[in-house]
């Protein structure tokens, strides 16, 4: 294997005003994914607070989200336990994260053997073509497996949220991993035993800065999500997330506060009998900046 090296983060690259080279040229092979046209559509969208409440509340978002894994893969939760202002704070914490100096933000610089850190897409090949993206990708459990190195010390309040959201977005992988198996009439905690408590989870802040070339380049190219569930908290006022369903393109509207829930692929595995086509995922960044934060949940 050749030398590895990281590509300069794109921010810098939108901030100098250079013009990105073709290795960030996506082409748009498939068409759809840089078609500025794809339609909106509606997925499931889940009421957490129902589910964990009366028996006839449950039953209607079991229904509910029994289509969304039987049809979509995919589906957005609302009344999630965790307040609007706390979603405002977790976006604000990325927002100023990515606003800090670039001197500052290269403290926690991803190493070239390692996923977590701050960056951009690690140079393997000549010939790789790079997303128009910059992620800050840390752990959040197993404890030991957690590397606070790589953690920002600002804003000051970085560490403190992020640590919160992690608590309730765990609470919030049990209660959808036990409905999920409700749905299918299966033992609730089915799911729960591989990808609860000891599995790993991760949290990834991805900024897409303003392209110059948006009709050539995308922020994240196509890809299905490799772990079990995958919580993204996308931005509130900017769209752009896309995923694919019956070999066609189509756009996640935005439902501010939302989270929307992926079944990746090794939730895939265990949910087989359904038949459901599971979908591919890309961001095209076409207007201004746009910034989610994605966690997932795996079993590695």
């Amino acid at each position: 294997m050749g030398s590895v090296s990281m590509a300069t983060p794109v921010q810098e690259l939108a901030t100098d005003g250079q013009d990105p080279s073709e290795r960030y040229n996506y082409g748009g092979s498939g068409g759809g994914a840089l078609n500025a046209s794809v339609p909106l559509v509606e997925i499931p969208t889940v009421d957490v607070g129902s589910l964990i409440s009366s028996p006839s509340a449950a039953n209607h978002e079991l229904q509910k989200l029994s289509l969304a894994l039987s049809s979509w893969g995919c589906f957005q939760v609302v009344n999630h336990g965790m307040t609007d202002s706390f979603v405002d704070r977790v976006h604000e914490i990325s927002k100023q994260f990515f606003d800090l100096p670039k001197e500052e933000k290269h403290r926690y610089i991803r190493e070239p053997d390692s996923i977590e850190g701050y960056g951009t897409d690690m140079i393997v090949a000549e010939n790789q073509t790079l997303d128009w993206i910059d992620r800050l990708y840390l752990t959040l459990n197993p404890p030991n497996q957690v590397q606070l190195k790589f953690w920002p010390e600002k804003p000051e309040t970085f560490r403190e949220t992020l640590q919160e959201y992690g608590v309730k977005l765990g609470e919030l992988n049990q209660i959808l991993l036990k409905a999920m198996a409700k749905s299918l009439d299966l033992e609730e905690n089915c799911f729960l035993d591989q990808y609860g408590e000891g599995a790993l989870m991760t949290a990834r802040f991805n900024l897409y800065p303003p392209c110059p070339r948006p009709d050539q380049i995308i922020g994240v190219k196509p890809h299905a999500d490799a772990s079990a569930l995958t919580f993204l908290l996308p931005d509130k006022e900017v769209g752009g997330l896309q995923f694919l369903k019956d070999n066609e393109w189509f756009t996640v509207p935005i439902i501010p506060h939302a989270l929307l829930v992926n079944v990746g692929d090794q939730a895939e595995v265990s949910l087989v009998v359904l038949q459901a086509e599971f979908p591919s995922f890309c961001y095209g960044s076409t207007r201004a900046r746009l910034a989610t934060i994605e966690s997932n949940y795996c079993l590695w």
